[in-house]
């Protein structure tokens, strides 16, 4: 087990001779060679790639680990990025495992470029200050070393700025410092300051803010950018690549934010250059300082000092609190684990506790039949009792200590969705996991980045595969989905090919009488069509963890203007969307079944599917439905928040568009006499949907309960 303890490792010297890396790093302690090696480790994958490391100063403990290029680059196939740990190891066990710190230093001007490949070698400083790598095609590295605010008004900014292009070269030429104005204002202000070329890449600008202040329209913030100017080789027009807002490389740097006050043309005003708490980019605010505003920067200040004390001690108070009931509360967990098992005990649970739905909810109803000697419990979220206690199901409110013993006792768990990482998982215990659908975006491993709240993509990953690491069977709709469950969870347990559970219900169920019973119950007009939109959640929109926003582009007046005689339609969002819709304009028209106890009811009634990146088309495609993908941010979701496993764009059963107008042309074919589903669509049921014929849950029963 590796062992948490206060110790460094320091680069000393990173350098790239021919195709070799060398890395130097000291450590605190004097390490036998012999027990100390290098793990370069594939960011997205967690593979690891060893290096044996050599003292090279036996009085400074300084160590030296070598590594190919050809090798790293190997290790990512081509693209991606590496992180660097240093592990001691004694007597097979990890002692420590921990990454390599650099300080800061500007450890991206030890670029290599590999001709045949086509690939740069980028070694660069985390924002936390680590050591990693990157290999990837072309790059624009720049960063801000020093910043220096005087008290005339003249601001100077030290740094490095370079790109990488194509051609295997580094260019320091025709390069600017942007300031641009950060703000809701339309019309942005811009300025230029040009750097001199050079061949280090190092740059020194200075701005004399006065100035700049007595000829604008201010108050106003900038963020800093530098902008290459070059020719594009193929039209021979110019050609502009800026990089990201700048960072301060020295986060340490106890000179990182400056401010001063001086009297200018328009009277006294204030400039301030600080880096951003949190992503360290480097901004510039310019107002002035009348006596009025001063009073009000006093009277203000002072109060949000004062607020911002007692919500810091508010705050800080509860987390320690929060985290000294979860410590007591993880012990006790512990504790009861190791009490006599409770056989043929099953706790199920679905979302988080909040709904009564999905694979468990099958899988429980199946062996509520066919296996009535079990003792089946559901855990719910206290907020969510109301369905459990209308339909007479048994259950207990999740993280009461009622709800502990019976975890910790139960010989198995059948859950859909990740647990938090704090509970422990007994030994006695069986933990299925269902999961909740057939993978079309990135999950877990194979994300190249996460833009959810409140983690990073390291911690994300980490969290993942740990908290697969305790599922012992794991259900899987299709091969397809098998492969990158397997690698995108890490997971190397036993998977069980079975199709979803939940899905035997569209194929038991799918005839004239459920679908006319099923509208009685949820009020809908019997003499319409309806349709059903399911959107997925956006991992980079959100008001805070695990509650996100959405915005519905979807022109529901429109819609019930054209289609109202004929359809209703009805609104489903992700369980993680925290939007509460108005619809009282299109009352009659729209639904909004988002909390609606199971979606497989909602795909009975619905004659058609709306959806966009959500896995919910997999599912509808069992009724061989019509399906129209309505995704007007699909660039940015594809190149940017997830990625997809399959070329949606090709393969997606139904037509892809991007307005309301164009949902609606596709409606209405689908009307049209001899209306057939697309040809793709026969392939991906095929490909996708071949195992749920209505015995998925039998399946997975007989081989867990056995």
């Amino acid at each position: 087990m590796v062992k948490e303890v206060p110790i460094e490792f320091k680069l000393v010297n990173l350098k790239i001779e021919g195709w070799q890396l060398l890395l130097d790093f000291s450590l605190d302690y004097s390490v036998s060679a012999d027990n100390i090696s290098l793990l370069a480790v594939n960011r997205k994958t967690k593979a690891e790639l060893p290096a044996f490391c050599e003292r090279i100063d036996k009085e400074k403990a300084i160590y030296r680990a070598e590594l190919r290029l050809d090798a790293l680059s190997k290790h990512v196939e081509d693209k991606g990025c590496i992180d660097f740990y240093v592990r001691i190891r004694e007597a097979e066990a990890d002692l420590l495992k921990k990454r390599i710190q650099t300080k800061f230093q500007p450890i991206e001007l030890s670029w290599k470029w590999d001709e045949q490949k086509q690939v740069f070698f980028l070694p660069y400083t985390t924002k936390k200050g680590n050591l990693s790598l990157k290999v990837l095609p072309k790059k624009t590295v720049a960063e801000i070393t020093d910043i220096d605010l005087n008290t005339d008004g003249e601001l100077t900014l030290e740094g490095y700025a370079f790109l990488l292009n194509e051609d295997g070269k580094a260019t320091a030429k025709q390069r600017c410092l942007i300031l641009k104005e950060v703000g809701d204002a339309e019309e942005k202000k811009v300025f230029e300051y040009p750097l001199e070329d050079n061949e280090t890449a190092n740059f020194k600008v200075h701005i004399n803010l006065k100035k700049l202040y007595e000829e604008n329209a201010m108050p106003v913030m900038f963020q800093f950018h530098i902008e290459f100017i070059g020719e594009d080789p193929e039209t021979g027009e110019k050609a502009i690549k800026r990089t990201k807002p700048l960072m301060l490389k020295n986060k340490a740097n106890p000179q990182n934010s400056q401010f001063t006050v001086i009297e200018t043309e328009k009277g006294p005003a204030r400039f301030h250059v600080y880096p951003q708490k949190k992503k360290r980019c480097m901004r510039l605010r310019m107002n002035d300082y009348t006596f009025k505003t001063r009073a009000v920067y006093f009277v203000v200040g002072k109060k949000n000092r004062t607020v911002s004390f007692f919500r810091r001690r508010k705050n800080k108070l509860k987390k320690k609190i929060g985290n000294g009931l979860k410590k007591a509360y993880y012990f006790t967990f512990g504790l009861a684990g190791k009490l006599p098992v409770k056989k043929k005990t099953v706790i199920f649970e679905s979302f988080a506790g909040k709904q009564y739905s999905c694979n468990p909810r099958a899988i429980y109803e199946y062996m509520t039949e066919n296996k009535p000697d079990y003792e089946m419990y559901w855990s719910v979220n206290r907020d969510y009792t109301d369905i459990f206690e209308e339909k007479g199901i048994p259950y207990i409110k999740r993280f009461t200590l009622k709800w502990l013993f019976a975890m910790a006792r139960a010989e198995y768990w059948v859950v859909n969705s990740r647990m938090p990482l704090w509970i422990p998982k007994p030994k006695h215990t069986t933990y299925l996991q269902t999961w909740h659908g057939t993978p079309l975006k990135r999950l877990a491993v194979d994300m190249d980045e996460v833009h959810m709240p409140g983690t990073n993509t390291e911690n994300y990953k980490k969290n993942f595969t740990m908290e697969a690491a305790k599922w012992d069977y794991l259900i899987s709709p299709n091969a397809y989905s098998t492969e990158i469950f397997a690698r995108a969870f890490q997971f190397n347990k036993t998977m069980i090919e079975s199709g979803y559970p939940r899905n035997d219900f569209l194929h038991t169920d799918n005839n004239a009488e459920t679908v006319r019973s099923l509208k009685e119950k949820m009020k809908l007009p019997a003499d319409k069509k309806v349709i059903i939109y399911a959107p997925t959640w956006r991992d980079d929109q959100f008001y805070k963890k695990g509650k996100y926003k959405f915005d519905l582009d979807l022109d529901l007046a429109k819609m019930r203007q054209e289609i109202g005689d004929d359809y209703v339609i009805v609104l489903r969002m992700h369980y993680l969307v925290a939007e509460n819709f108005d619809l009282e304009p299109y009352q009659g028209f729209a639904y909004d079944f988002s909390s609606y106890e199971d979606i497989r009811e909602l795909y009975m009634v619905s004659d058609l599917l709306i959806t966009d990146y959500s896995s919910v088309f997999f599912d509808f495609a069992n009724l061989k439905r019509p399906m129209i993908f309505f995704v007007p941010d699909i660039e940015t979701y594809r190149d940017k928040l997830r990625g997809f496993y399959f070329d949606f764009e090709k393969e997606a059963p139904g037509p892809l568009v991007k307005t309301t107008d164009a949902v609606l042309e596709k409606i209405k074919e689908t009307e049209a006499p001899g209306y057939h589903l697309p040809d793709v669509f026969e392939p991906f049921y095929q490909k996708f949907c071949y195992l749920e014929e209505g015995r998925s849950s039998e399946k997975v029963v007989e081989k867990i309960f056995k």
